[in-house]
């Protein structure tokens, strides 16, 4: 029987160290199933880490951490991931270049990045096909992936996290090194998906607000690994709040539904 589950994150008290010393330290934060989170911070704020734990890739130090309903350090992480989408440059780096677009989304289903002796059926080819078409490769599924563009590197790798119809999605910098088409084409390809009222819990870390795709609706601001504010979008993403937590005057502007950034006074 599927159980609906509303809260995909609960995040109490988590402390994350390295070498003693704290990159998480003492945080709060919970993501509901209709939301979709942006994450942004100064260098070193904790950013990739936190999305980290939201992975299962990596356990709190301390304090306790929910995701889909089970703690971690209670349950068998691999069956967690499976339920977990996740896109990242990291990720990218072991995948084979040779390896077709196809058979790099299709893995996902057995979380692993090469193809190897997994057994795959019609209904996996075409779930794929239907996967590379929602995210503009269509027809791209028997190329080398070392062959794409980087934009549709990126959209690849997202493709492939929600291969396996995910309860979370998880995006590291989707659009970062991405020239401005490519960025922006990216951007749009994401809004049309976490508008979808189908689409999973999503939660995107990125280094600027410009690229934060329309749908999105709330964000988390860190600050030395710690929440600075959080909360819906439009109260979070401010000048005054992003201007503190940057330590630098900062103008935001809402324009049409997507922030713009310029120097503050």
């Amino acid at each position: 029987m599927l159980i609906y589950m509303s809260r995909v994150l609960d995040f109490n008290n988590i402390t994350v160290s390295r070498d003693g010393k704290p990159i998480i330290n003492n945080l709060d934060w919970q993501v509901e199933s209709n939301q979709r989170w942006v994450i942004i911070g100064p260098n070193g704020a904790g950013k990739t880490t936190l999305l980290r734990v939201a992975a299962a890739q990596i356990q709190p130090t301390s304090g306790t951490a929910k995701i889909l309903g089970h703690t971690l350090g209670s349950v068998v992480v691999f069956e967690l991931k499976t339920r977990i989408g996740f896109a990242s440059n990291a990720l990218s780096q072991h995948i084979p270049n040779s390896e077709t677009v196809l058979d790099a989304v299709m893995t996902a289903s057995y979380g692993v990045t090469g193809r190897w002796n997994e057994k795959y059926e019609d209904v996996d080819k075409r779930r794929a096909n239907r996967v590379l078409a929602e995210w503009q490769l269509d027809g791209y599924g028997d190329r080398p992936f070392g062959t794409l563009s980087d934009g549709e590197k990126k959209r690849a790798q997202i493709a492939r996290s929600v291969m396996t119809d995910p309860e979370l999605l998880l995006l590291d910098e989707p659009v970062a090194s991405l020239d401005m088409a490519a960025r922006e084409h990216t951007i749009e390809v994401l809004s049309n998906y976490a508008q979808a009222p189908t689409a999973p819990a999503i939660v995107m870390v990125t280094h600027h607000i410009e690229e934060i795709p329309r749908g999105f609706t709330h964000a988390l601001i860190l600050s030395k690994g710690q929440v600075f504010a959080a909360g819906e979008l439009s109260s979070t993403i401010t000048s005054e709040k992003v201007t503190q937590a940057f330590g630098y005057p900062l103008q935001v502007t809402d324009e049409s539904g997507r922030f713009r950034l310029r120097p503050g006074k």
